[in-house]
């Protein structure tokens, strides 16, 4: 049974990494190119609380109470999004630091006793 559910959790991972846009963008933004789009890519968490607001003032108002499971997926795709700047910024610096040192490390190095 748990080698059934570890599977399905594995497939439905894949999937969802896939064809779900949110997940395509941040998976563009985790590339080399992409790693500069992350802290900008944090504004698109504020539709997404609108979204949510929006949906949860429609149920207080007397909405289905299936809004709330939209809400839920905003409040999701917004923590993504917030996540993202900081761990691209940081990405950024570790990848721009290890370009710099194999730079540094493959220029030819000068000898002082050629003077």
């Amino acid at each position: 049974m748990l080698r059934l559910i570890w599977i399905a959790s594995i497939h439905i991972r894949q999937f969802m990494r896939r064809y779900m846009p949110t997940n395509i963008l941040l998976n563009a933004i985790r590339t080399r190119r992409g790693l500069r789009w992350g802290f900008p890519a944090m504004l698109l968490a504020l539709p997404y609380l609108y979204v949510a607001s929006l949906c949860t003032a429609l149920i207080d108002n007397g909405g289905p109470g299936w809004l709330y499971l939209i809400a839920l997926v905003c409040v999701w795709n917004a923590l993504k999004f917030v996540w993202i700047g900081p761990v691209s910024v940081g990405l950024l610096v570790r990848t721009r630091a290890a370009e710099s040192r194999d730079a540094h490390a493959s220029r030819p190095q000068r000898s002082s006793a050629s003077a």
